[in-house]
């Protein structure tokens, strides 16, 4: 049996677990460690913390699916329509461009980081860990001993990477030294956009009368998205109460990128009053910045994963080898699979 460590618990981490179990039930033993306290990544749901059935999702709002990959990712789409996890938008967006005749949104009722959690899930029996923030990684003999932050160092025979790729390169130990001068500066080259993002969490009897669940602000230098996130979903609720999700401009976000969370909060409290007014205040807050937020230009020529060494083998995946959405997700994870198939 090989001892498989993913390193990232996102979507394309979550699926390449998933994947592994599924078609390799009997040759991998899977490891997945994230450096953060729960699963999701960019896909991130955040939970009030005066009542945890009220939550917000900090990163991806929605799933655009084009005709395209909803014709080649179909039984990705209909296993998670089946299980209630996606549902089609049907809320008003204002502002919502139609890029793609065709084209299919969709919701989670349950929060983004529910189709991370389902993928997990299928993932059973696969070692799940959090809080483990990967520092160095080392060859030794036929594979990889993992170092981490806290903790003792561990030995696995495959290492897959799927953490966004500036954290690839700043790994130490063997990494830098086994990789190609070109393999170096292809993933040198990826560029990531930058902003922040605020979760605003209101007590149950609260009321937000507004026409729309979410709007595109076209016209404000700090803020570019809001949504009301229960109407979002279709799923108002007595019990709960209402939950707010801002986004900021790119613009905005690389401009306060090095600025501590606690400062840039009440700027865009303060922008989101100057555009809502009347919005109630909040029981409590959280802030979010999401320094490698979209991909603005992906790794050239290695479509879906980079092969780093195939002995030990190490593979690195994720949105940064194809393009920050579901669908690229899943490219990636399939990609990574591929060739965690054909060598184990």
């Amino acid at each position: 049996m090989s001892r498989v460590l993913i390193v990232g618990a996102g979507l394309t981490g979550s699926l390449c677990a998933c994947l592994l179990r599924r078609e390799l039930p009997n040759k991998v033993n899977i490891v997945v460690w994230d450096k953060a306290r729960g699963a999701g990544g960019r896909m991130s749901t955040s939970r009030s913390p005066n009542n945890p059935s009220c939550s917000v999702d900090l990163g991806a709002q929605y799933i655009s699916a084009t005709q395209y990959y909803a014709q080649i990712h179909s039984s990705f789409y209909e296993e998670l329509l089946a299980q209630d996890i996606l549902k089609p938008l049907s809320a008003p967006v204002e502002g919502l461009m139609v890029k793609e005749e065709g084209m299919v949104n969709y919701v989670t009722p349950h929060g983004v980081s529910s189709i991370v959690k389902h993928y997990l899930k299928e993932s059973a029996g696969a070692e799940v860990f959090y809080n483990r923030h990967v520092t160095h990684i080392h060859r030794k003999d036929t594979g990889w001993e993992v170092c981490r932050k806290e903790g003792s160092p561990e030995r696995f025979d495959v290492v897959v990477l799927t953490m966004p790729v500036p954290q690839i390169l700043q790994l130490q130990g063997d990494v830098g030294s086994l990789m190609g001068e070109n393999q170096r500066r292809k993933l040198e080259a990826v560029s990531y956009s930058s902003r922040y993002a605020l979760g605003l969490f209101y007590k149950a009897d609260t009321r937000i009368d507004v026409p729309w669940a979410a709007k595109y602000v076209s016209n404000n230098p700090c803020i570019r998205f809001i949504a009301i996130d229960d109407k979002k979903r279709n799923l108002e609720s007595k019990v709960s109460g209402p939950s707010v999700v801002v986004h900021t401009s790119v613009p905005f976000g690389i401009q306060h990128l090095e600025e501590e969370k606690d400062a840039v909060q009440p700027i865009i409290l303060e922008e989101l009053k100057k555009l809502m007014p009347e919005l109630p205040k909040p029981e409590s807050v959280k802030c979010q910045k999401w320094r490698y937020s979209q991909v603005t230009r992906s790794v050239a020529d290695c479509p879906g994963q980079m092969t780093v060494l195939s002995q030990p083998l190490l593979v690195c995946g994720g949105d940064g080898f194809t393009h920050s959405n579901f669908d690229g997700c899943i490219e990636s994870a399939l990609k990574v699979f591929a060739v965690l198939k054909s060598s184990l």
